[in-house]
């Protein structure tokens, strides 16, 4: 649930909320250096001394790799190996936070706390605490990936920047960004961002359906083979070193009014499935799509959705 105050402030900044997200009345052209309040990410806080000790033992990522300027993708994972949730951990002080679909916090958060037992941990759902924005800064700007700042807390996302901060902060930078000529954007347009660049953020209906490679975290730099143990890490290994993963993330796009459901088969040109829809969004009659599709279907063959929609593969930013 996005922070009452920062809510209440970007409703006079002409923001209109809905179960879709946070829109404005214009949106920027394209490339054009803007903002946005991002609704659906909700921050979780792991505190104690074995905070680190827990996640390590339950998440893909190496949480010794994480420092104060580098964060990274992670999932969260079941025995079968299969992606419970899928976050961005960063490290801020003596605590970590896990940046999450606000769909699977709880989930997330619930499944932790079975590991807990007498362990000097704290989960808090600490979507109260930090405001979540994004800034794009146009085309071009390139940047390694998940590189973090601090005060406030800035993460780089390719051409974009994800921030996390407290209410009054989120205020200042606002103020401060439009005063410079950014325009305020839907929050959609994040998400959009985050199916163009193969962020592969699940939801319930997503979740424990792939192993983590599928779609490409191994890629994204979230999944570690030489850190040990952690639930699900044996099938993930063996996945990984026997060469058995068979599909992987593909972005597509198609014309319509509607996204199609997550997990709706996709089709080719013979009618077989070949892949399911793991994120969807659409903006203006244009649909963005991440696929988990087999890898020997790729090349020149025709993809179309259950209902017939032709869809026309993309290159990754990272292909």
């Amino acid at each position: 649930m996005m922070n009452s105050d920062w809510q209440e402030f970007l409703t006079t900044q002409q923001a209109d909320f809905s179960e879709d997200g946070v829109t404005f009345p214009t949106l920027p052209s394209t490339g054009q250096a803007a903002i946005c309040p991002i609704a659906h990410l909700s921050v979780l806080k792991v505190m104690g001394s074995d905070a680190g000790k827990l996640l390590q033992g339950q998440i893909t990522c190496n949480v010794n790799d994480i420092g104060e300027s580098q964060s990274s993708l992670g999932a969260l994972c079941n025995p079968k190996g299969r992606a419970i949730a899928v976050f961005l951990l960063m490290r801020d002080g003596g605590q970590f936070l896990l940046v999450l679909p606000t769909t699977q916090l709880a989930v997330v958060k619930n499944h932790l706390q079975k590991y807990v037992l007498r362990a000097d941990v704290k989960l808090v759902d600490a979507s109260q605490d930090y405001c979540v924005m994004g800034e794009f800064k146009g085309h071009g700007l390139k940047q390694t990936l998940f590189v973090t700042q601090r005060d406030p807390i800035n993460i780089a996302f390719f051409n974009r920047n994800l921030l996390l901060v407290r209410a009054d902060q989120a205020i200042a930078w606002w103020s401060a960004r439009r005063e410079q000529g950014f325009q305020a954007q839907a929050s959609v347009a994040w998400q959009i961002a985050d199916i163009e660049d193969g962020i592969p953020w699940l939801c319930p209906a997503s979740a424990e359906e792939h192993v983590p490679q599928m779609f490409n975290l191994d890629r994204l730099g979230g999944i570690s083979f030489n850190k040990g143990c952690y639930t699900g890490q044996e099938i993930i290994a063996r996945s990984h070193y026997l060469g058995k993963v068979k599909r992987s993330l593909a972005l597509a796009e198609c014309v319509g009014q509607q996204a199609p459901e997550i997990n709706s088969e996709i089709m080719d040109g013979n009618g077989q499935a070949v892949g399911q829809v793991l994120a969807a969004q659409n903006q203006q009659g244009l649909c963005k799509l991440l696929l988990v599709l087999q890898q020997d279907e790729a090349g020149d063959r025709q993809y179309r959705l259950p209902d017939q929609t032709p869809l026309t593969l993309l290159a990754l930013h990272y292909d």
